[in-house]
């Protein structure tokens, strides 16, 4: 993988978890930290970590689909700037 971003998520035991991972080549427009909060939130969670990889747990695993559908658009608008 040259340069990007991912998000994962899992639910477990009615209990959200998820990771965001950023490459190093675009820390300076995406922290993973932003990222994870933006996906966090929606699933009644709050995240952090590092610029290039953070975490996030939830209690709202109805959300998780609503929630990741928040990525794209977040990392997009991150990138025109």
């Amino acid at each position: 993988l040259g340069s990007g971003v991912v998000v994962l998520a899992a639910v477990a035991d009615g209990k959200v978890r998820l990771v965001a991972g950023v490459t190093k080549d675009v820390t300076n427009r995406i922290k993973a930290g932003d990222l994870i909060n933006v996906v966090a939130e929606p699933v009644g969670g709050r995240g952090g970590g590092r610029p290039d990889f953070a975490q996030a747990g939830g209690s709202q695993p109805e959300a998780v689909p609503d929630a990741l559908k928040q990525v794209l658009p977040w990392v997009r608008a991150r990138l025109e700037q």
